[in-house]
């Protein structure tokens, strides 16, 4: 789109964005909610572990001191004891990453896990969960208060945990979002289906098709559109009927007092003996000669804007166009060369729409062209009809314009104006292909115009 988004864009990126912010929100709940339970459940685990080993070794300190085994050692020695009392069943069970001390009431180790470090474990100050740099701990303390036990585990271990949680929620997501909107803009696309029907419908109408939009399929938005829209043609055809109908009817009724007064001109003229009153005379037959061939024209054009211009029936194109010919012969053109194929060439168009039309090309071809020169008419078996005249080379520009109405070629040259519009109206409302050439094809000067009339 060069003067907006489109609205199937616009609504793929907001919904789009919207599904992936909420999923990415959902995650981060997630995550967060997660992460705090995780570190309830570590939480639990130092305390179930403090709550399981204090027994333990407060029943093993006993039967050491009932054997007359010495508690009071140094580190050294604590870590050899240690070795043998834990043993590899114990390092199995509490495993390297959560170590314990056990300390008597004044602070000395009494027994610990293999690798223990003593100095992750501060002084025991009360009961419960204590925080440092790298681990986190729990302390607790025998009902006589006699041994203190220290649970310690690594916060790095928990933040690799929180990190393999995180990635296993983000990585749905990299599959499930792009997914989400590719679906989304599926589902956005399919769903403006009717308005795309509906700008194709208008797309491909013609400048002269009023006729009203069809209102089935379409969703209840959309169904207010069409009704103005359908509103807006009724009033447009209304216009344009009556506008036609004013003109056609203005050329017709004209045509009888425009009769009556062109045969009192030529009779003043021929019962007249002044010079004068005859040139005026002639004058004014001229006059109302040109009105007759305006109201002609204005009744050809009325219907060819607003008549019937496609028969039930196909019809052969050729007797048209040469009774056409014949007409103008009669009237004393001679310069008209027409060349029909020998089959028929069947056409559905109205043979009144096809006459107004080659009589059209005819009458601009003799009229600017080549007073000397000869028309070229052509007709072949693919439709294709070419009228061509000698003369000058009509520019670009003057081509254009030619097709406007009341526009003329040559002010000193008598004529309506309305013959290119007449011939233009019949190719729009029939979808027939207009071109006017100039200079002719293999030749320096004249003009061609070339219209590809339907088949049947």
């Amino acid at each position: 789109m060069s003067t907006g988004t489109s609205l199937q864009r616009r609504l793929a990126i907001a919904v789009g964005l919207s599904v992936t912010l909420l999923w990415l929100a959902a995650a981060a709940v997630t995550a967060h909610r997660l992460d705090g339970e995780m570190r309830q459940v570590f939480d639990d685990g130092l305390k179930a572990t403090a709550q399981r080993i204090l027994p333990i070794a407060r029943h093993d300190i006993r039967e050491d001191h009932s054997n007359g085994v010495s508690v009071e050692h140094d580190d050294d020695e604590e870590g050899e004891q240690d070795d043998d009392r834990t043993g590899p069943d114990r390092e199995a069970r509490y495993g390297e990453d959560v170590t314990f001390v056990v300390r008597d009431g004044n602070g000395r180790i009494l027994l610990a896990s293999r690798g223990a470090d003593a100095a992750i474990f501060p002084p025991f100050v009360r009961q419960g969960f204590v925080r440092t740099e790298t681990h986190q701990l729990y302390y607790d303390m025998d009902p006589s208060r006699s041994l203190t036990i220290a649970v310690a585990e690594p916060l790095d271990r928990r933040l690799e945990l929180s990190r393999q949680m995180l990635l296993g929620l983000i990585t749905p997501l990299i599959v499930v979002v792009p997914l989400s909107l590719l679906a989304i803009v599926l589902v956005v696309r399919r769903s403006l289906r009717p308005i795309r029907g509906l700008k194709e419908e208008l797309a491909h109408r013609g400048a002269r098709d009023l006729s009203p939009l069809p209102a089935t399929n379409l969703p209840s938005e959309l169904r207010p559109i069409s009704a103005g829209i359908n509103q807006l043609l009724d009033r447009l055809k209304a216009a344009f009927n009556a506008e036609r109908a004013f003109a056609a009817n203005a050329a017709h009724e004209l045509r009888t007092p425009v009769a009556g007064a062109i045969a009192q001109a030529q009779r003043i003229r021929s019962e007249t003996k002044e010079e004068q009153t005859g040139q005026r005379a002639t004058e004014i037959e001229m006059t109302l000669k040109r009105l007759m061939r305006m109201s002609e024209k204005l009744m050809q054009l009325a219907r060819a804007e607003g008549g019937r211009l496609q028969s039930d029936e196909p019809s052969d194109l050729r007797p048209v166009l040469e009774m056409i010919a014949q007409d103008f012969s009669r009237a004393g053109e001679g310069r008209i060369v027409l060349t029909l194929p020998p089959d028929p060439v069947l056409s559905k168009l109205d043979p009144d729409a096809v006459g107004i039309l080659f009589r059209n090309l005819i009458e601009n071809a003799l009229k600017h062209g080549a007073q000397d020169g000869l028309v070229e008419a052509v007709l072949k078996a693919d439709g294709s009809l070419c009228v061509a005249n000698d003369g000058p080379v009509l520019p670009i520009e003057t081509m254009e314009r030619l097709m406007q109405r009341f526009e003329r070629g040559d002010a000193k040259i008598g004529g309506s104006g309305l013959g290119l519009s007449i011939i233009r109206a019949i190719a729009d409302r029939t979808g027939m292909t207009l071109k006017v050439i100039s200079p002719r094809p293999i030749k320096d000067e004249g003009v061609e115009v070339q219209v590809k009339l339907p088949l049947a």
